[in-house]
């Protein structure tokens, strides 16, 4: 870390202790409430500690609303929080800001999910070339895919993870935990068995993404996923990546190209025209937009579930 990023989060973690300490909070709880004082990196782990921590924790979330997980750039405030919170939920690798402000200031009460989650190097990213842009673009194996979210399976084993981590920290509302993290997990179990039944059989097998954040979903049931980018949302694709997307699509027939809706829809609606097919949209579910701030993780995955059954004719 730069000495001016070092110097940013023990200034914001300082001010933080001594504002906490000043408004009366507890060294506990690190809030004035009695609450366990929370902070998640991403809406998907948001939405886990909110559901499964209830009216016993106070959640503080670092992507906010419309910003793209993978480009979060962390205010001072929200160093400190990070700083004095009893727990934070992060995906070490997927936003290198928190996985630096942890590593600094909250070894203790940082919580990388990431092994819970089993991730896995799908072969889906890929590196975009600077030059030469007709070469083919260049797979990296190795590479870990952050996006368990879109898996309930996986899902639901980060699920039973956060729960375990708040038991053991607030023993006293363990009850509390139990009895949310098994009505979620019921609901993330339905939805796994949605999807097994709504997809097992689809005139079509393949779908097209702007961005390949459904590699674990595609592999959970049956389907193979095609990215314009890698593992980046906002990655310049290269002509030669746009063209073999072109030629897959009219190879296999695909009648639909999905976009996101925190990333410009600009190439998928550009490689749509040029071959004929329509539009829709995918969440990756990374965050929520104010299009989209009613949604759930749950109710997002169920709208998933829908595009695809229509885009690939699922009966």
């Amino acid at each position: 870390m730069k000495s001016g990023l070092r110097a940013l989060v023990a200034g914001a973690a300082a001010l933080a202790t001594l504002t906490l300490a000043g408004c009366g909070g507890s060294a506990a709880d690190g809030t004035g409430d009695g609450k366990l004082d929370v902070v998640a990196s991403f809406y998907p782990l948001e939405f886990i500690a909110r559901t499964v921590g209830g009216d016993a924790v106070h959640v503080t979330t670092l992507t906010a609303p419309g910003v793209e997980p993978h480009d979060l750039e962390l205010t001072p405030k929200q160093v400190g929080a990070i700083a004095t919170a009893k727990l934070v939920v992060f995906e070490k690798n997927l936003q290198p800001a928190v996985d630096e402000a942890v590593e600094q200031n909250a070894k203790d009460a940082g919580f990388d999910i990431a092994p819970a989650a089993q991730l896995e190097a799908t072969g889906a990213d890929f590196e975009e070339h600077e030059d030469g842009a007709v070469a083919p673009a260049a797979h990296k194996e190795n590479a870990l895919d952050p996006h368990f979210w879109l898996d309930p399976v996986r899902y639901a084993a980060v699920v039973k993870a956060v729960e375990d981590k708040l038991v053991s920290l607030d023993s006293a509302n363990a009850a509390g935990y139990h009895e949310r993290a098994k009505a979620l997990l019921a609901q993330v179990g339905k939805l796994d068995t949605d999807y097994r039944t709504g997809l097992a059989h689809c005139k079509l097998t393949t779908f097209v993404t702007s961005h390949e954040a459904f590699a674990y979903l595609a592999k959970r049931y049956g389907l193979t996923m095609v990215g314009i980018a890698g593992f980046a949302p906002d990655a310049e694709p290269t002509p030669s990546r746009i063209k073999e997307v072109q030629d897959l699509v009219k190879a296999q027939h695909v009648t639909t190209i999905f976009y996101e809706e925190l990333v410009s829809p600009k190439v998928a609606e550009t490689i749509a025209h040029d071959v004929g097919v329509q539009t829709a949209v995918l969440s990756p579910i990374e965050g929520l937009s104010d299009a989209n701030s009613k949604e759930t993780y749950l109710t997002l995955m169920r709208d998933n579930l829908q595009e695809l059954q229509k885009a690939n004719t699922c009966s």
